[in-house]
């Protein structure tokens, strides 16, 4: 860390992979992320703060060939679908890049020429790997699955275990299979190329810098030592990592060896550096100077799944090419729904995108996220119950109330002016209020924002305690008590700022409303020792964030899939069974899998929206459904459907549906919301008919 005032810090968040929208647990480590990092600015520190997708290997190779796309436009498509997440929930990165750029592509190579020719850390041998014999090709880890064989659980990938953490080659696993095809893999030689990390060097650096007691959390660095001792292996010591790929493969080439790639785990982390340097190119900052000063410090938050790469591979890496490495990493647990890992069959899954859909408050989440948030590496449990009160209570009963309880008579009774003679240094109720902020700066700093929110709201309940005490609604009643009315109601919102400033890094944007309502520049942490001078003008107030209704929540999660329902589910809103019919009357419908090649909003309609559709017959139909409401266009483009394929045409006010898609959807759609389309099992392919 840097010995000077102000510091200056490079933070990530893990990369997603480019194969998705993101999901809760996305946003719940970018809001870890953002918090800090705005903490850190309003203390006046230099904070470049960088993400990017992660855009290589097979998976999005062979989702992009279902979807008929270059790999690259496949990766562009879901980039182009981050944004709405990440400003919505006023997640402020300084730049979005991908791992397929030309910074990345470069810093790879460079980094894999100095492990290579400076450290004499790579090295090749010829390896048994599986090989999928229907689908003619070599079988990426996530590709592979089976029993892991350390703890015996099943349907693992080839990589790494779920269950215990447990990292191994696909061929340790027991009883594998193809995802792909389903068939039992063959084993078939090729030459990979290998990262050192047993080589002893590593291995003693790797001591020194995981098992620092200033760096890594005790939960991750105890795992770490496991590793280097080689406790969780059935042979002592790291293994050397493979880092290559065999074509066809997207990625990015390792320099003089024709047909071999880089595994997506070695350039996935440089893909960190990349975006920094992407960024600098933009902004004409140079990056090789920034990240060769001394002051820089290199900050990762990841989730616990992924320590391993980031706290041995990675740090490795970096430092015998002769690079910078990481000042420190930090590791989060996993979203959880009131206890439970989160599972759609059970209704437990959050859509991020929906939450915002439905109009509900990002600061809700922040808020209650940060609330669970701490330095540990523990699970956040999302408890819909826990959320609507903490919410309600805190932010709105407590936070929001001290200011709607003292503006309107600061603008009614005194020209909006306050009365701040009174705010000297040695002020007790004041003194009280500043005198926790060394505390909450170490919390943040600490990243223990629970802790630091509990200290926050104590103080509100001792504001609240000093508005009843008072009772400005009394003194308001006799004007002979204008002056103390106007030093009680001066003296809360003067408190309410103090609270602001605490609150920022957590409610951005209710920070921006409270800045604008009380007439002042952006907040710094400064501005906790400071008083707004006597006969300040502040701005009229205005409603500043509304209660959670918890009917909200009812139309936040996935609705469960079920097979069938049970007769005392009709109050639940499924529909009752249709009449009965025959095999025959069945057989006269034809049922195909589509694929939705494009999908456009139509004008003039809040509800349609157009999808073209390829059914296997060498043209494309055009089919208007009312699916507006669940859908954005985006989301659904690329998709694989099951259509009605001989319905008559029906000509509509916007033109010739084609035929109809399926979608599920409650009896009652106002009383239990939701519009499902139907979403064939992978594999499928177009013009295939439904039986």
């Amino acid at each position: 860390m840097s010995t000077s005032s102000s510091r200056q810090l490079f933070v990530t968040t893990a990369l997603p992979y480019a194969n998705g929208a993101f999901h809760i647990g996305h946003i719940m480590e970018y809001i870890q992320a953002d918090i800090w990092v705005r903490f850190q600015r309003m203390q006046g520190h230099e904070v470049h703060f960088v993400g990017a997708d992660d855009a290589h290997g097979a998976p999005i190779m062979i989702a992009a060939e279902k979807a008929g796309v270059t790999p690259q436009q496949f990766v562009a498509d879901i980039s182009a679908g981050r944004k709405q997440y990440l400003d919505g929930f006023h997640i402020a990165f300084d730049n979005w890049s991908s791992t397929d750029s030309k910074e990345n592509h470069q810093l790879s190579q460079d980094i894999y020429r100095a492990l290579r020719d400076d450290a004499k850390l790579i090295t090749t041998k010829t390896i048994d790997q599986f090989f999928d014999p229907v689908k003619n090709m070599f079988l990426p880890d996530r590709y592979i699955k089976g029993e892991c064989p350390k703890c015996g659980t099943k349907d693992q990938y080839g990589d790494s275990c779920e269950n215990c953490s447990a990292v191994y080659a696909p061929t340790d696993l027991k009883n594998p299979y193809s995802t792909l095809s389903g068939a039992t893999p063959v084993m078939k030689s090729s030459e990979h190329f290998f990262f050192k990390l047993s080589d002893p060097k590593c291995v003693a650096f790797l001591r020194e810098w995981a098992l620092d007691n200033n760096r890594l959390q005790p939960e991750v660095a105890n795992k770490c030592r496991e590793w280097l001792d080689g406790k969780d292996e059935e042979n002592t010591g790291l293994g050397d990592w493979d880092i290559s790929r065999d074509a066809p493969y997207f990625g990015i080439e390792i320099p003089d060896a024709p047909g071999k790639y880089f595994y997506v785990w070695l350039d996935a982390p440089i893909g960190y550096l990349a975006s920094l340097k992407n960024y600098f190119e933009k902004t004409g900052r140079d990056f090789d100077a920034f990240m060769a000063d001394d002051k820089t410090e290199q900050y990762h938050f990841i989730g616990k799944d992924i320590t391993y790469f980031h706290t041995l591979f990675w740090p490795a890496m970096l430092k015998f090419a002769g690079r910078k490495t990481p000042t420190n990493v930090f590791a989060h647990g996993f979203i959880t729904v009131s206890g439970e890992k989160m599972s759609k069959s059970r209704g437990t899954g959050i859509s991020p995108l929906r939450y915002l859909d439905i109009g509900m408050n990002p600061e809700w989440l922040r808020y209650y996220i940060a609330a669970k948030l701490n330095a540990k590496v523990e699970d956040v449990d999302f408890n819909p119950d826990d959320f609507v009160a903490r919410v309600n209570a805190d932010l709105i009963g407590k936070y929001v109330n001290i200011a709607s309880r003292a503006a309107g008579f600061i603008a009614k009774r005194f020209d909006g002016k306050l009365s701040t003679a009174w705010a000297t240094a040695d002020d007790a109720f004041l003194a009280k209020l500043r005198g926790i902020a060394p505390d909450i700066l170490a919390l943040y700093e600490q990243r223990e924002y629970g802790k630091a929110l509990r200290a926050i709201m104590e103080q509100a309940d001792v504001i609240n305690a000093y508005v009843d005490a008072n009772k400005p609604w009394e003194l308001a009643k006799d004007t002979a008590k204008d002056a103390q009315l106007h030093e009680v109601c001066s003296r809360l919102l003067e408190a309410f700022r103090i609270l602001t400033v605490y609150l920022k890094p957590v409610l951005p944007q209710l920070a921006a409303q409270v800045e604008g309502f009380l007439n002042v520049a952006p907040f710094a942490w400064a501005d906790v020792q400071t008083a707004l001078p006597d006969g300040h003008v502040i701005n009229a107030y205005a409603h500043l964030m509304q209660r959670v209704d918890p009917k909200m929540l009812d139309a936040l999660f996935d609705a469960p899939e079920v097979a069938a329902a049970p007769a005392e589910t009709a109050d639940a809103g499924i529909e009752e069974l249709a009449p009965e019919i025959s095999i025959d009357d069945f057989a006269k419908i034809d049922l195909r899998i589509a694929k939705i090649v494009n999908c456009e909003a139509v004008e003039g309609s809040t509800k349609l929206l157009r999808l073209t559709l390829d059914a296997g017959e060498g043209k494309t139909r055009n089919v208007f459904s009312g699916i507006a409401s669940a859908y954005k266009p985006e989301e659904l483009v690329g998709k694989l459907t099951v259509m009605v394929a001989n319905l008559a045409p029906r000509k509509m006010k916007f033109g010739i549906s084609e035929g109809m898609v399926l979608a599920a959807s409650a009896k009652d759609e106002k009383a239990k919301p939701g519009i499902y389309v139907l979403n064939p099992w992978p594999g499928a392919e177009p013009g295939m008919r439904v039986r």
